[in-house]
């Protein structure tokens, strides 16, 4: 078996989503999800999507966690739409199975906002999923890229990067 496994193709390491240490992930937002079937494909596996949604769902928890309502940014006119996302499979997260997934602002560099990613067991001894993903404000009536974002908007991301650094 160890020979077989040997001969199987072996994906490149990217240094866009490298295998991060565990201890890495502290002082991060934390999501937890158990796997529903409704998650998964017909083998019981986590589909890739799921993925995705969960990583949404961390990041619109992880701002309420600080009082920041997403429904309030777009009502403000802002927008922020995903413009870059980039996942890394590590191991098959199961039906049944529980998972926690960290969040945390990584940067903001104008109206570029990125957001790093894992998901990991609930006892941090397996990494199942790295990710980055780049938000973009944009001027929601005119639907065109803002050139910076909203005083209130920088405010409120102050406030999440602060609470992140404690």
């Amino acid at each position: 078996m160890s020979e077989e496994k040997s001969n199987q193709p072996q994906l490149s390491p990217t240094s866009a989503l490298d295998t991060p240490t565990l201890r890495a992930f502290e002082n991060w937002y934390e999501y937890i999800i158990r796997v529903q079937p409704h998650h998964t494909d017909y083998s019981g596996v986590v589909w890739h999507g799921s993925y995705i949604a969960w990583l949404e769902e961390a990041r619109i928890e992880c701002l309420r966690s600080i009082g920041i309502e997403f429904a309030d940014l777009v009502a403000l006119g802002c927008d922020l739409p995903v413009v870059d996302l980039s996942l890394r499979y590590h191991r098959a997260i199961r039906l049944g199975m529980t998972a926690v997934v960290r969040t945390r602002m990584s940067e903001v560099t104008g109206v570029r906002i990125n957001w790093d990613y894992a998901i990991e067991s609930p006892d941090r001894q397996e990494l199942y999923v790295t990710a980055k993903v780049t938000l973009v404000a944009v001027d929601k009536e005119r639907g065109k890229i803002m050139r910076q974002l909203p005083t209130t908007v920088q405010d409120a991301l102050a406030r999440l990067s602060g609470s992140m650094n404690n």
